[in-house]
């Protein structure tokens, strides 16, 4: 069974702990060899914090035509970039063909 890991900054993902996710506190000096670690171990689902992830760009972006492990940005602590949101956009947008979120109002 796939595992889930949760990475960022320490008071990002603390809380993660409770729900029984597997949580890695790191700097973006790090985060890129932690995220090849755990993708070649046995985790199917890596939460990022949107700060972190922006600062390790081509690792996320090496992961996201692969099928596992899906890494999903998460807002940390310091707030919402935006960056998950849009993330989630663009998978639905290649995977329907077209922005179903997208509103006329």
């Amino acid at each position: 069974m796939d595992r889930i890991a949760v990475v960022g900054d320490h008071d990002s993902i603390y809380g993660f702990a409770a729900l029984g996710l597997d949580v890695f506190p790191c700097s973006s000096e790090d985060a890129r060899e932690l995220i090849v670690q755990l993708s070649s171990r046995d985790y199917g689902i890596i939460y990022i914090t949107e700060k972190l992830a922006q600062e390790i760009p081509t690792v996320i972006g090496h992961y996201r035509e692969q099928l596992k492990p899906a890494i999903i940005l998460i807002p940390g602590a310091s707030g919402n970039t935006g960056a998950g949101i849009m993330g989630v956009r663009r998978s639905v947008e290649q995977a329907v063909g077209s922005d179903i979120l997208f509103s006329n109002n």
